[in-house]
This record gives structure tokens, C-alpha cells and sequence, in this order.
């Protein structure tokens, strides 16, 4: 029996190991968090990602993958001497950095908003300013999520107050974008270089968290999707990647810009356990295995909802037809991702109506959301 080793054992790694269960998979993770999610499914090796133990988890395991991208890109390069490991580390070192990910872009003719990078100095916040007016967003080069690491900035007193926030550490400034809305496009490429591509979705954010997402898109036309899929393509191509990909965009005036890259099942994917022929984390899970890829067709229309910070009463969330509730584990917090809800309904047009029922059971306030991408990372 194959064994999957994971890097990280929050819900995405919680969803991976169910997905992978059917296929005869066993799975085991390793992630310094006591409470980590995935452990409450799966071996839970509770470590640091130190060179002795993951040594000792390379011993036992056929192949090894990642489900967030803050995992030290060290220790999957440590471990790919040992044993394979898909998605490429390099794959990690692009994504963890944002400079480097907005360079890595360039490179590869991929518009992005514009930027500049900050040195631990302040005369290099005022060089970038010269080339970027207000308002711009500020965000530290690593270790952002969900938000975190990131200031929109209108006026000088808020870059200044930023930047000490920030730690005076290097980062990185972009231009504010005037977008349409925010889309994201979950690609999978397998050992073979087989590639599937699922249908652009639409996400919503509040306060730099993802809060719906509607799949496929609203009013996508065919030669969006096309630009989506090559942009990921050079991307997949160029890091000779195997596993899922999410690229998120911006959508303005007809065009995209990619906002950020995350090697790894996606919150904004999470529709496709319900909603496609084939999940992310089933399709994923071929690819690092070097099974044929499934399916990325949608199966009608999905509305996928995040419960963030408290557990809603499941009973009538469970009534509505067609309508699945996925919780993760962890304890209630502010802010926290603890589950999500999925709808699939047969036309587009009843989607909206089904994310306004939800919004009415969970108890979250009325209304598309908002904030900006810029803050986001899903």
C-alpha cells in the first residue's frame, strides 16, 4: 500500500487524506502544531521540520507533497534527496518570497500589478514611491496568509506606520489595482505532463479572507478562460510542476493579472468535492502518483461558502437540497477558517439566491463582500 507524506496537516492536508482513502492511500503528516486538523484522520507525526525528523519520516513514506506553502522550502529540498517530492521545491522558493514570485512572473511575460521591491531601508521606500503613487499596498516578501503581513496605504503617515509595523523587514509594493472582481484557476499536471484544467471561479473576500466562491465564474467568456489556462501553463511548464496549481487573478477590463501563485490545494478549489467530475485533492493526489488525471468538468453550478470564526447550527444548512457541510476540527476562533459549506444547484442564476440562504444560516452579515485582493491570500 502506497504511503503519501504531507508536509502540514491543516484542512487541506484533513481533505487530502479523504480524498485519498477510496484510492487504497495511506497517509502521514508532519506538522509541529499539536492540534493540527489532519491528525484527526491520518498518522500525525508531531515535529519540527528539522533535518532528524524528517529524515525519520522520509523512511516511511513512497512520496511526499505539501499542503500550504509556508512549509520551509529547506526541508523539501532535504527530503527530495530521499524520496520524491511533488510539487518541485523550487516550486515553494518562487511562492514563498513575493518578490520573487512577481519576478519569476516577469520573466515569464505574465502581467502583474505594478511593484517595487523594499530593502531594510527607508530611503527605499521612497524610491519606490517615486515610481508608484499612492495609494499602494504593502506587504512583507514571506509569510503572508489570509491577509496577514499586508497594509493598503493612502497617505505618507500610513506608509510610515506601515513600515515600522512591518518590522522595517523587506518587502515588497504594489500598485493598487482597480479590478472587476478577484478569479482563480486550479490547474493539475501530472508526472506524465499531462495537463486538466478547471473552470475560472469567482471569489469574495472580506477583510483579506475568502468568503464565497461561485463555480463556474458568472460570465466568463471563452477567451478568458484560454488566458488563465496559458498563463498557468508557463508556469506549470517552466517549473516542471507536478500537482495542483492555483493561480489567482484580477480581472480588469476584460483582461487578468495574476495576483499570487499557491502550490497546493486551494480554499477557492473546494467546490470540486461536490461540484466537478473530479475533486482538486483527488486529481492532485493522481498526479503526484503518476495515475491518469481525472475529469476537471463541473457537474452543474457550485456556491462554496467559508464558515470563519463560529459553527453554525448544521440542521438547516443540512435541509437545502444539494447542499454539504464540511467541517474541519478546530477549535471556534476569530478569523478562523473551520469549515465550509458547499451548494450545487442546475443554472447559474439560482446561485446567488443559495450563497444569500447561507449567509442568512450562518449568521454572516449581508452582502457580495469586499476588501481588497491585494489583502487576500485564499
Amino acid at each position: 500500500m502506497t504511503t503519501v507524506g504531507v508536509l502540514g496537516g491543516g484542512q487541506l492536508g484533513r481533505l487530502l487524506a479523504l480524498a485519498g482513502y477510496p484510492l487504497g492511500l495511506r497517509f502521514r503528516f508532519l506538522d509541529p502544531a499539536a492540534d493540527a486538523p489532519a491528525g484527526h484522520v491520518a498518522d500525525h507525526i508531531f515535529a519540527p521540520y528539522d533535518e532528524e525528523h524528517l529524515a525519520r519520516f522520509a523512511a516511511d513514506v513512497d512520496v511526499v507533497t505539501y499542503e500550504f506553502e509556508n512549509v520551509p522550502a529547506g526541508a523539501a529540498a532535504f527530503l527530495a534527496r530521499r524520496v520524491p517530492v511533488y510539487p518541485p521545491p523550487r516550486a515553494l522558493e518562487v511562492t514563498q518570497d513575493r518578490l520573487e514570485e512577481k519576478l519569476f512572473l516577469r520573466h515569464l511575460q505574465i502581467p502583474t500589478a505594478e511593484f517595487a521591491a523594499l530593502d531594510d531601508t527607508w530611503g527605499s521606500v521612497f524610491e519606490a514611491l517615486e515610481r508608484l503613487a499612492l495609494p499602494v499596498v504593502m506587504k512583507r516578501r514571506r509569510l503572508g496568509y489570509d491577509g496577514g503581513g499586508q497594509r493598503l496605504l493612502r497617505t505618507m503617515a500610513e506608509v510610515e506606520a506601515a513600515w515600522v509595523a512591518l518590522g522595517s523587514s523587506p518587502a515588497v509594493l504594489e500598485g493598487l489595482v482597480g479590478f472587476t472582481r478577484e478569479l482563480s484557476l486550479i490547474a493539475v499536471r501530472g508526472r506524465d505532463g499531462d495537463v486538466g484544467y478547471y473552470p475560472l471561479v469567482e471569489n469574495r473576500h472580506v477583510d483579506g479572507i475568502l468568503r464565497h466562491s461561485l463555480a463556474p465564474a458568472p460570465n466568463v467568456e471563452p477567451r478568458l478562460q484560454a488566458e488563465a489556462e496559458d498563463y498557468a501553463a508557463r508556469v506549470l511548464t517552466t517549473l516542471g510542476y507536478v500537482g495542483v496549481l492555483t493561480v489567482e487573478f484580477f480581472e480588469r477590463d476584460g483582461r487578468l493579472l495574476v495576483n499570487e501563485l499557491a502550490p497546493r490545494v486551494h480554499n477557492s478549489g473546494h467546490w470540486t468535492i461536490e461540484g466537478a467530475a473530479t475533486s482538486q485533492f483527488e486529481n492532485h493526489l493522481r498526479a503526484i502518483l503518476g495515475l491518469p488525471l481525472g475529469s476537471t468538468l463541473p457537474v452543474g453550478c457550485s456556491a462554496m461558502v467559508n464558515l470563519i470564526g463560529t459553527l453554525p447550527d448544521p440542521q438547516p444548512i443540512l435541509r437545502l437540497p444539494d447542499t454539504h457541510l464540511h467541517l474541519y476540527g478546530k477549535a471556534p476562533r476569530r478569523g478562523r477558517k473551520l469549515g465550509h459549506v458547499t451548494a450545487r444547484v442546475a443554472a447559474p442564476g439560482l446561485l446567488e439566491e443559495r450563497v444569500r440562504v447561507l449567509q442568512h444560516l450562518i449568521g454572516e452579515p449581508d452582502g457580495t463582500g469586499t476588501g481588497l485582493a491585494h489583502l487576500n491570500r485564499v
